[in-house]
Protein backbone atom coordinates (compact mmCIF):
# COMPACT_ATOMS: atom_id res chain seq x y z
CA UNK A 1 0.00 0.00 0.00
CA UNK A 2 1.50 3.43 -1.05
CA UNK A 3 0.92 6.35 1.37
CA UNK A 4 2.70 9.76 2.62
CA UNK A 5 3.76 9.87 5.90
CA UNK A 6 5.67 12.83 7.24
CA UNK A 7 8.36 11.44 9.37
CA UNK A 8 10.54 13.55 12.10
CA UNK A 9 14.40 14.35 10.91
CA UNK A 10 15.77 12.22 13.80
CA UNK A 11 13.81 9.35 12.74
CA UNK A 12 14.26 9.82 8.93
CA UNK A 13 18.22 9.54 9.56
CA UNK A 14 17.65 6.67 12.48
CA UNK A 15 16.02 4.27 9.50
CA UNK A 16 18.30 5.54 6.99
CA UNK A 17 21.37 4.92 8.50
CA UNK A 18 19.72 1.10 9.44
CA UNK A 19 19.39 0.82 5.86
CA UNK A 20 22.71 1.52 4.83
CA UNK A 21 23.77 -0.78 7.61
CA UNK A 22 21.77 -4.08 6.96
CA UNK A 23 22.20 -3.06 3.42
CA UNK A 24 18.40 -2.88 3.23
CA UNK A 25 16.01 -0.67 1.23
CA UNK A 26 14.56 2.45 3.49
CA UNK A 27 11.03 0.59 2.85
CA UNK A 28 12.11 -2.11 3.99
CA UNK A 29 13.56 -1.07 7.49
CA UNK A 30 10.09 1.30 7.84
CA UNK A 31 7.99 -1.63 7.83
CA UNK A 32 10.50 -3.73 10.23
CA UNK A 33 10.38 -1.59 12.68
CA UNK A 34 6.74 -0.79 12.56
CA UNK A 35 6.57 -4.16 13.03
CA UNK A 36 9.04 -4.89 15.71
CA UNK A 37 7.00 -1.60 17.62
CA UNK A 38 3.53 -3.15 17.11
CA UNK A 39 4.65 -6.74 18.39
CA UNK A 40 4.01 -5.82 22.20
CA UNK A 41 0.36 -4.56 21.25
CA UNK A 42 -0.39 -7.66 19.97
CA UNK A 43 1.58 -9.67 23.39
CA UNK A 44 -0.36 -7.29 25.45
CA UNK A 45 -4.08 -8.34 24.16
CA UNK A 46 -3.00 -12.15 23.97
CA UNK A 47 -1.77 -12.21 28.04
CA UNK A 48 -4.63 -12.81 30.58
CA UNK A 49 -5.04 -10.15 32.84
CA UNK A 50 -3.15 -9.47 35.67
CA UNK A 51 -5.05 -10.13 38.92
CA UNK A 52 -4.36 -9.12 42.56
CA UNK A 53 -5.12 -11.63 45.23
CA UNK A 54 -5.64 -9.61 48.39
CA UNK A 55 -4.40 -11.87 51.72
CA UNK A 56 -4.90 -10.86 55.35
CA UNK A 57 -2.48 -8.58 56.44
CA UNK A 58 -1.07 -7.10 59.85
CA UNK A 59 1.46 -6.60 62.08
CA UNK A 60 3.27 -9.37 63.98
CA UNK A 61 1.91 -10.56 68.08
CA UNK A 62 3.66 -7.65 69.82
CA UNK A 63 4.20 -4.62 67.55
CA UNK A 64 2.50 -1.26 68.42
CA UNK A 65 1.81 0.07 65.01
CA UNK A 66 0.91 3.35 66.90
CA UNK A 67 4.86 3.47 68.65
CA UNK A 68 6.77 3.68 65.30
CA UNK A 69 10.43 4.66 67.70
CA UNK A 70 9.65 1.49 69.37
CA UNK A 71 9.64 -0.65 66.17
CA UNK A 72 12.93 1.16 64.73
CA UNK A 73 14.65 0.62 68.32
CA UNK A 74 13.49 -3.56 68.22
CA UNK A 75 15.17 -3.31 64.11
CA UNK A 76 18.35 -1.35 65.46
CA UNK A 77 18.50 -4.05 68.28
CA UNK A 78 18.49 -6.82 65.90
CA UNK A 79 20.46 -5.13 63.88
CA UNK A 80 23.31 -4.68 66.45
CA UNK A 81 23.14 -8.31 67.90
CA UNK A 82 23.79 -9.44 64.10
CA UNK A 83 26.47 -7.42 63.60
CA UNK A 84 28.13 -8.18 66.82
CA UNK A 85 27.58 -12.11 66.21
CA UNK A 86 29.10 -11.36 63.05
CA UNK A 87 26.31 -12.19 60.53
CA UNK A 88 27.17 -11.86 57.09
CA UNK A 89 24.39 -10.53 56.10
CA UNK A 90 24.45 -7.44 57.91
Amino acid sequence: MRTTLTIDNDIADYLREQSRLHEKSFKQVVNETLRRGMSPLADAKARKPFKVRPVPGGFAPGVDPDNPKAILNQLDDEYFAKKLAGGSDV
